[in-house]
């Protein structure tokens, strides 16, 4: 597969009055291009500041390499949709801030296509909130991104619901050919969902493990957790990771 992201020997420091903490030391990874990677590991491990990093939100030291003028969108772990604007008015709010309307009629084909047609002029306070989480995916991909970057996506959802979008978001990333980086705790999450499970270390954050998720019969995340082979990947990965931090 073709590469369309490097990371090479990403370090992170954070200053406080007293000291210096590394958060994060030495991440490599190169990222191919349509492929699903998840990072997974303990609590203040550093998951969530490699997405800010990815995303140019706080300085580094190390190489980043968007190939092919790549360009990424983020998603966020709350769908932070503005109660005040429509559903349709929340989708074109990249669009807005580029001033650039070029893809409008792409979004209203995401609307459509992904089931919110019916919603478009109604406000969030009207839907689901599996709905403001696919809402907030086409506002992401409004932009046209190569790379979506999703923390923790599902996070505020019940188990029930959080199931059924995991699914949703899955068919749109792989109907729309996009790559995506996802932070997650949730383990069977990102088995059922990833090509790539990278385990980080405790504080310094470093790659701890990778592994190549490879189930029988690849299918959509619910159906993947019903794989003989999930058993087996998730113990492994359990193992792996050092809770007791």
């Amino acid at each position: 597969m073709t590469k369309i992201l490097e990371i090479k020997n990403i370090r992170k420091k954070y200053h406080t009055k007293n000291e210096e903490i590394l958060a994060i030391d030495n991440f490599s990874y190169d990222v191919e291009q349509g492929s699903f990677v998840s990072i997974v590991g303990p609590s203040g491990c550093g998951k969530s500041t490699i997405l800010s990093i990815l995303a140019g939100l706080i300085d580094y030291d190390g190489e980043i390499n968007y190939l092919n003028n790549s360009k990424i969108g983020y998603m966020l772990q709350n769908d932070c949709l503005f109660p005040f604007r429509t559903i349709l008015d929340n989708c074109l709010l990249g669009l807005e801030i580029k001033k650039d309307f070029q893809n409008k009629d792409y979004v209203l084909s995401l609307i459509k296509n992904y089931g919110l047609e019916d919603f478009k002029n109604s406000y969030p306070s009207n839907l689901s909130g599996g709905m403001r989480q696919r809402v907030a995916l086409i506002r992401t991909l409004a932009t046209k991104p190569d790379i979506l970057l999703l923390d923790e996506p599902f996070s505020a959802l019940d188990y029930q619901t959080r199931l059924a979008v995991s699914d949703d978001i899955y068919k749109i990333l792989k109907k729309e050919n996009k790559t995506a980086i996802m932070v997650t705790h949730d383990l069977a999450e990102a088995i059922s969902m990833s090509d790539k499970i990278i385990v980080m270390s405790k504080r310094p954050g470093k790659i701890k493990k990778i592994y190549d998720v490879k189930l029988n019969n690849k299918d959509l995340p619910t159906n993947n957790r019903k794989d003989s082979k999930f058993s087996y990947y998730y113990n492994l990965i359990w193992k792996d990771i050092d809770h007791n931090v």
